[in-house]
Order: structure tokens, then C-alpha cells, then sequence
């Protein structure tokens, strides 16, 4: 019975576990947030999100190795506003490049 866990849609919760909760993506009503927590091994990420007519280039950097908290966003070539360390963006239907940089940890 536990043996075909794979076959039960535990994958499907492990795909959401990791895009969801280590890289933060979620589709929030007509929003996308999106709240890093990565290992502070992790240089950081890049990832490409489509939802319907909207896709999102995301390019996290996490050189300075914290792993979470968002400090910066650059939306378009414009900063973007980061509010309790995530970033919220709308399903607009067009194409947007967005990088995100990670704090740097403390002394």
C-alpha cells in the first residue's frame, strides 16, 4: 500500500514542497510572490514562470549566502517594492525580467 507513493500524487507535492518552499513561487489570486528560501550553499537562482500570457525571467542571487528575505528587486530595470522580504507581482499578461538579491549575512 505505501510502496507506489509515487503513483499517489505524492511527486505532485514535492514539485509544489520545492517550487513553493524552497524557492518561494507562488501564484497568490492575480499575483505571483515570490520569497526565496534557499540553502545559503546555493549561489542562487534562475527560473522561468509562465502563466497564461505572463511569464516572469526570475534571477535570484544569493552571493553573499544568506538563503531568504528578499532586500532588493529589480522589476523591468526598475526597483521594486519588497515588503516583510518577499516580492508580490501581477499576472498582467505581458513579459517582465525580475532579479532578486538575497541580504548579506551578519559578521
Amino acid at each position: 500500500r505505501g510502496g507506489w507513493t509515487w503513483y499517489t500524487g505524492a511527486a505532485g507535492w514535492m514539485y509544489r514542497a520545492g517550487v513553493e518552499g524552497i524557492l518561494g513561487i507562488r501564484k497568490d489570486g492575480e499575483f505571483l510572490t515570490i520569497a526565496p528560501r534557499i540553502p545559503q550553499a546555493w549561489p542562487g537562482f534562475s527560473a522561468t514562470i509562465r502563466m497564461g500570457n505572463t511569464c516572469y525571467r526570475v534571477s535570484v542571487d544569493n552571493r553573499d549566502v544568506s538563503g531568504s528575505t528578499v532586500v532588493r528587486a529589480v522589476l523591468d530595470g526598475v526597483d521594486a517594492p519588497v515588503e516583510d522580504g518577499a516580492l508580490r507581482v501581477r499576472i498582467d499578461g505581458a513579459e517582465h525580467a525580475l532579479t532578486i538579491s538575497l541580504p548579506t549575512l551578519p559578521a
